[in-house]
């Protein structure tokens, strides 16, 4: 019988539910489901996922209902990073569980309100938001009588703290991405509990919804931004690569109607990321020989990736996007605005924490003289708020809020 080849027979590397090294809290096994589907559905059901449909990705919500937001986000990686597993004979069910949580972290606001909230929690050892998904999957998601958090197994654990690679250097020492910071105080309290080899590489399930990540990024902010008329399709004419994917869908549909110009463009563009990877990938863990998933792990550099020559253009296509879309003045100016409304919340929440809601109120007040554990309490707070939540708090408290237009 002839393996079909969307469904690629299961590599050696792949990871293995049933051989999975477990969870915080032993709990007894699934008869339906295997234990990456568990953690995969435990993510859709939490409270943290929801809320994702109304955070901003880079466009806020105001500015239409066809722009991204972090769910729908967060569903394209998931598809990508599921056809990158299938193809490369993975477990297509962890990766979909990593890609479906990786930005349960992020707080309001996109990356304007993650800045603002790192400079406001500079003193009390800084926000990323890796580690603040790891907080809401191991601590702050409160749904289930024998355990705070989803308690996600190792394997879906490790893909959200490492999926951009090892923490750590062999010797224990932070990588260059945290030599100044450190390791995020969170990651390293849960790695204490719970080892989470923050030294070695995480599995190729990970890396897949890492690299889907960036490919989902690109290719629908160019959409988005298109569709917003923060570019023209004469800035794409002239972009590297991009420029050469517009001839080729003006050369096989001309006078083509714009919105269907983008979606030619921009499904050309995602599947050439794709195919790309696939074929990089697999040249890599033929040469390393990978015979199983700790062979991933003790890897010295990652398995899922880009050829040298797309890694290039993808570098290339950020560039792209920082000058033509990120740094133009309406999103310069909403993003300052969005980042004033933290800036307010946040002291005054330190200084008077009764203003919020009970059970947040009473963890501040229960951190005591510990300014550190109440900023936390107040971080926590701020970091899980929607947009529409966040400028509701800051009028009900000030009397008014931005329109971030």
């Amino acid at each position: 019988m002839s393996v079909s080849p969307f469904r690629p027979v299961r590599a050696a590397y792949a990871a293995d539910s049933d051989a999975s090294r477990g969870r915080l809290f032993s709990e007894p096994g699934s008869p339906s489901r295997t234990k990456f589907q568990r953690d995969r559905d435990r993510i859709i059901h939490s409270t943290a996922f929801r809320r994702l449909a109304h955070k901003t990705q880079v466009f806020i919500p105001h500015e239409g209902d066809h722009y991204r937001t972090r769910l729908t986000h967060s569903l394209e990686v998931a598809q990508i990073a599921r056809a990158l597993a299938r193809a490369l004979g993975l477990d297509d069910d962890l990766a979909e569980a990593v890609a479906l949580a990786h930005d349960l972290g992020h707080p309001p606001f996109g990356h304007a309100g993650e800045d603002a909230l790192h400079v406001m929690m500079a003193p009390y050892g800084g926000f990323d938001h890796n580690a603040q998904t790891l907080r809401i999957v191991t601590k702050l998601e409160r749904r289930y009588a024998a355990f705070d958090g989803l308690n996600l197994t190792f394997e879906t654990l490790e893909g959200l703290v490492k999926h951009n690679g090892p923490l750590r250097l062999p010797d224990g020492s932070p990588t260059p991405r945290f030599a100044k910071s450190g390791v995020p105080a969170a990651i390293l309290e849960f790695d204490a509990l719970f080892h989470l080899d923050l030294a070695r590489f995480a599995s190729a399930e990970a890396q897949a919804a890492a690299i889907a990540d960036d490919i989902a990024y690109n290719a629908h902010d160019i959409d988005d931004g298109l569709r917003a008329g923060l570019i023209d399709v004469v800035d794409i004419a002239q972009a590297p690569f991009l420029g050469d994917l517009a001839a080729e869908v003006a050369a096989l549909r001309p006078g083509l109607e714009p919105a269907r110009f983008v979606h030619e463009l921009v499904r050309r563009l995602i599947t050439r990321f794709i195919e790309d990877a696939i074929g990089e990938s697999r040249l890599r863990l033929d040469a390393a020989g990978a015979g199983s998933a700790e062979d991933i792990r003790d890897g010295a550099a990652p398995m899922v990736a880009f050829s040298p020559a797309m890694t290039r253009l993808e570098a290339e296509i950020k560039q792209f996007l920082l000058h033509i879309l990120y740094r133009r003045e309406p999103l310069n100016r909403i993003r300052a605005q969005a980042a004033e409304v933290i800036f307010n919340l946040f002291p005054h929440f330190f200084g008077k924490p009764t203003s919020m809601p009970v059970d947040w109120a009473a963890a501040a007040q229960a951190a005591g003289g510990d300014d550190t554990r109440r900023a936390r309490v107040i971080c926590d707070y701020i970091a899980g708020m929607t947009d529409r939540y966040v400028l509701q708090e800051h009028r009900r408290i000030f009397g008014a809020a931005p329109e971030l237009r």
